[in-house]
């Protein structure tokens, strides 16, 4: 019984953590992306316009990345072709949960 009341205990903890990193998430992303990214995901602001961020909104953007690259792009961050570091990466600054949370926000612009 106890084993049972722990693992449903395990289970909603879980639930409530994950719930709580996607309500995060959007704030966060204005917080920390939308300089670049844009508040629409449109990639329309000068540093975006000047680093030739793609937009997120595009469907073929969409489409070519996994989540798993953008997470990875979120965790260790991003370089441009010349090897200059044009996103800063947010290891253990922003937790996993909220790295995929971020990811679904990024997501959540498709045909915006």
């Amino acid at each position: 019984m106890r084993t049972t009341i722990a693992l449903v205990g395990s289970c909603l903890l879980a639930l409530w953590l994950s719930a709580a990193a996607l309500a995060g998430a959007p704030e966060t992303f204005a917080q920390k992306c939308a300089g670049c990214h844009g508040k629409d995901g449109k990639a329309q602001t000068s540093m975006g316009k000047k680093l030739s961020i793609k937009d997120l909104t595009d469907a073929k953007v969409q489409a070519a990345a996994k989540d798993a690259d953008w997470e990875k792009a979120i965790t260790d961050g991003a370089k441009d072709a010349a090897g200059k570091v044009v996103m800063p990466g947010s290891k253990g600054k922003i937790s996993p949960e909220d790295i995929k949370a971020l990811v679904k926000v990024c997501r959540d612009f498709k045909g915006k």
